[in-house]
Order: C-alpha cells, then structure tokens, then sequence
C-alpha cells in the first residue's frame, strides 16, 4: 500500500486536494501548504470576485486603455487567448460578457509591457473553466521545486493534475464521472478536466454565438496540463464533429471522451473506456 498523504482546502468557490506519496507526512505537509499558500495568492489575483484583483480592475478598462498585470494573471490570459485559437473560438475567458453585452469584447496581451489592452466593450473575464487548472499547474511547479514528484491535485473533483505515480502502481486511478464509476484511469504526468450539465444545468454558453451548450452532457479533456484540460473539456461542450476531428489532428497528444446527448457521437472522439487504462 502506498503511503499518501492528503490535505484539503477551500479556494476559488471549490474544493481543493492535495495528495503526495512517497514522503515523510512532516514533510509532505508541510509542502503541501506552501502549494496551498500559492493557491490563496494566485485567488487574489484571478478572482473577479476580489475588487483588487487584476481580472476585476481589467473589467473597469474603457476601450484604449492599458493595465500592467501580475506575472500568474498576464500568464494565465496568455493561455486563454492560445486555447481560444486552438479550439476555434469554442472556449472564451470572457464568454460570461455575452450576458451583457451583444458580442464579445475584443482584447490584446501586450507581452513587452505585461499589459492588457482593451480595445472594444468591456473585457469581462470569468476564469472559472481555467483559472483552477492554472492553479494546479503552478502547484505542481512548487511541489517539484520541493522534491515532491509524486502527487496528485484535485480542484472540485472536476480539474485534476497527476504528477509521478506512487511507487509499485502504474498510476493515480481516477473515474470518468461519479466518484464510484467503475469507468477509471489511471493517470500519470498528465491532467484529467470534465465539463458537463448534471450539477449546473445548462450553464456553458458557445461563445460563437451566445446560445448554450446543448451537444454533450459532458466531456472530459486529456492533456500535458491542467490549464488546457480544463477549457479543452468546456470548449468540447459546443463543439460539433468536423470541429473535433480538426482540433485533434492538430494536437495529437489531446485526447477527448465524450458522453452525448443521444443526437449524435462526434467521431473525433474516443469513446468512455470499459476497463482501467494506463494515460
């Protein structure tokens, strides 16, 4: 049996865990917190709830002005516009703005300066299908500056991040879906992120043309990071099956699974698995 550790927190409106094997509990505890206290920091930055946050005052830009960021939120915004490009416009930051506005704000990274310019309406940005799985990135960054290789992060059950496996196990078993599905995977250097309509309803809007996603019940991501899983499996949502085919061909190290609405199964996709499967 493997010796690991948990440690648990609240942050960014979910539930966070922290499991590292392999190292004495002293130790793993106290790494452990250190992840932790980043989390808190990377919050103040991200949060739109937090009116000193850099994603609430982008939020005060008329069109024309600047604001110099934070290195994580100037990092985080950097991934976001890459996965909006890589998933064809079906993942968005500011998606959310659609609500109150009649088309999406336009904004630009200014990387010389590590600014944000806004250049039309009023840049909303809701974090909530990447900002956990940028947390976790960065965790697991610190966990390995601490010589804690082998862990796993889970943010709400919905974003997990596996690093080494526990010694003598081919990887960190984790279900597709509810925690007692026998639909598993056992996951190692790599993220595991789901979206879907059981607990939120009809929630996550297609940001192409402001309608809510009604493709998928739900859809999980599979890749190197947390970050892209988690707008990976929310873009997944709204995206049809040319689209799919597409996106994967041009990252073939991406895998998808899909549970469908019973109109159609997009093609680009693999399948729930049946047994436990090595990632």
């Amino acid at each position: 049996m493997a010796n690991i550790h948990q440690f648990n927190h609240r942050a960014m409106a979910t539930h966070f865990e922290v499991r590292i094997a392999d190292e004495e509990r002293t130790y793993a505890a106290q790494a452990a917190q250190a992840a932790l206290d980043l989390l808190d920091k990377l919050e103040s930055y991200l949060s739109r709830f937090r009116g000193s946050s850099d994603i609430a005052q982008i939020a005060q830009l008329a069109p024309g002005q600047k604001l110099r960021l934070s290195e994580p939120a100037f990092a985080c915004l950097e991934i976001a516009k890459r996965m909006e490009l890589a998933t064809l416009g079906a993942f968005s930051a500011t998606a959310s703005a659609l609500q109150t506005q009649s088309c999406l704000p336009s904004w630009n990274l200014l990387p010389e300066e590590l600014s944000i310019q806004c250049e039309r309406g009023r840049v909303q940005f809701d974090l909530g299908a990447i900002g956990k799985g940028f947390a976790l990135d960065r965790m697991a960054e610190l966990l390995r500056s601490w010589d804690c290789p082998s862990f796993l992060l889970v943010a709400g059950g919905s974003s997990i991040l596996s690093g080494n496996p526990p010694k003598e196990s081919a990887g960190w078993s984790c279900g597709l879906g509810d925690d007692n599905t026998p639909q598993r995977l056992l996951l190692a250097h790599t993220s595991l992120s789901g979206s879907g309509l059981a607990v939120k309803g009809s929630h996550i809007l297609d940001p192409r043309t402001g309608r809510l996603a009604l493709r998928q019940n739900r859809a999980w991501a599979l890749t190197d990071t947390a970050a892209e899983s988690d707008a990976l499996s929310t873009a997944c949502m709204v995206l049809n099956e040319p689209e799919l085919e597409q996106i994967l061909a041009h990252n073939p190290s991406w895998l998808i699974f899909l549970e469908p609405d019973g109109i159609d199964r997009p093609m680009g996709s693999r399948v729930l698995p049946r047994k436990p499967e090595e990632v």
